[in-house]
């Protein structure tokens, strides 16, 4: 499992992008064309004219990118070509007895900064108050064609070929025999390809998001409703809560799976187009109970926004989906459960999914009668009040202490 030296070939990275982006950057914010976007004060037909215009003059005259850089420098981070594809990591060995090699992998539009709250307590549990003894080697890769591990010079990547890279990139690049690996949203698809191609290498997962791998395989890949209809006999909070779930997620789904590149001309020539498409997802998906812009600050909504924009990734990070479609999922064996190793959850209620839930008990007992509850070898699993869809970002604490008890059962 252990890797005692840090491969020599590793040299360190630092963020630092060309004050030429940052220039042209603030010219084209500059020149904004806002829409008057009648009768939207309530967000009913999307992010509003209201909401966004501060933020992008902002972004524009008050936006500090030079200090976000120091922020996300402050840890060790490294860059590799793997199969011809530029691959970005954090990577911070853990201070503890034996730690454990952990791949963390978040979803879309995600960067490796929501998942930076991990490591401190992941990688130090002694100085959060833990048991050194649950220490982690924590690595965080912006997925392939995300944020910092671009440009990518092929147009084929899905989660399935991400997690042979990742594989690769524990293996044979850091070096580790057998490694864990944890993932939410897009990333829990990755961790299920690696967990079903890999398993002999895993110690075990841990997931944000219950999603096997072969997600996006039905005959309705661009309907996240599979054409299903509110049942006539729901009850009102079920039914709420279905129409919630299709207001929340299902117009992403829809133009990623049938107009990513459409869609993309104008988010990738566009700040403010992109940044209204990445923050309606962040928005939206983030937990409905709590305050949206004291929990995600407005400097660390344009610290990711920048490094989609900069990076010219939005392009890339979208065509993930259809890529599901186009190079399906081939499973590498039969046995079952699909997803071998050993796995653990963490489930947040204030994400929009499942629909008319609303207490950790059902949570839990909606997984556990659930229809991907038997693709999963399932060990531990425990449900939250607070948080939303970025479960890193969210509620890291609780994501910190579940996966710190699932590897428990498992050192």
């Amino acid at each position: 499992m252990s890797n005692n030296n840090k491969p020599s070939a590793l040299e360190p990275y630092k963020i630092d992008v060309p004050q030429e982006a940052l220039d042209d950057l603030k010219d084209r914010l500059n020149k904004t064309r806002f829409f008057d976007d009648l009768d939207n004060e309530e967000e009913y037909y999307g992010i509003s004219t209201a909401y966004l215009k501060p933020l992008v003059e902002y972004w524009a005259d008050g936006f500090d990118w030079r200090a976000q850089e120091q922020r996300l420098n402050t840890y060790d981070q490294y860059k590799v070509e793997i199969d011809g594809t530029p691959v970005h990591f954090y990577y911070v060995r853990g201070k503890g007895p034996n730690p454990v090699p952990l791949a963390v992998h978040s979803g879309w539009p995600w960067s490796s900064g929501f998942s930076l709250p991990l490591i401190g307590p992941l990688t130090d549990p002694a100085a959060h108050g833990g048991d050194p003894a649950d220490s982690f080697d924590v690595i965080i890769p912006d997925l392939p064609g995300f944020a910092w591990s671009t440009p990518v010079g092929r147009g084929d990547l899905n989660y399935w070929k991400i997690a042979d890279i990742i594989h690769k990139l524990m293996t044979e690049v850091l070096g580790y025999e057998k490694y864990a690996a944890a993932g939410s949203d897009y990333g829990a698809l990755v961790t299920s390809a690696l967990g079903h191609k890999y398993a002999d290498s895993i110690i075990g997962l841990h997931y944000g998001h219950d999603m096997p791998p072969g997600q996006f395989a039905n005959e309705r890949f661009w309907d996240l409703t599979d054409g299903a209809k509110i049942p006539e006999d729901a009850t009102p909070e079920l039914r709420a809560g279905l129409e919630n779930l299709v207001s929340t997620y299902v117009s992403h789904v829809a133009v990623h799976m049938l107009d990513a590149s459409t869609l993309t001309h104008g988010l990738n020539d566009s700040p403010i187009g992109m940044l209204a498409w990445l923050l309606r997802r962040w928005k939206k998906w983030s937990d409905k109970r709590s305050d949206f812009d004291e929990n995600f600050p407005r400097d660390f909504i344009l610290a990711e926004a920048t490094a989609f924009w900069v990076n010219q990734a939005i392009g890339s990070s979208i065509r993930m989906y259809r890529n599901a479609v186009r190079y399906p999922w081939v499973p590498s064996h039969n046995r079952q459960p699909v997803v071998e190793p050993p796995a653990g959850f963490t489930f947040l209620l204030g994400d929009a999914y499942p629909p008319g839930v609303d207490t950790v008990e059902g949570r839990i007992a909606a997984f556990e009668n659930g229809p991907t509850r038997s693709s999963f070898n399932v060990i531990n699993v425990n449900a939250h009040m607070k948080g939303g869809h970025f479960v890193h970002y969210e509620n890291p604490e609780a994501f910190t202490n579940d996966v710190q008890e699932t590897f428990r059962k498992l050192r």
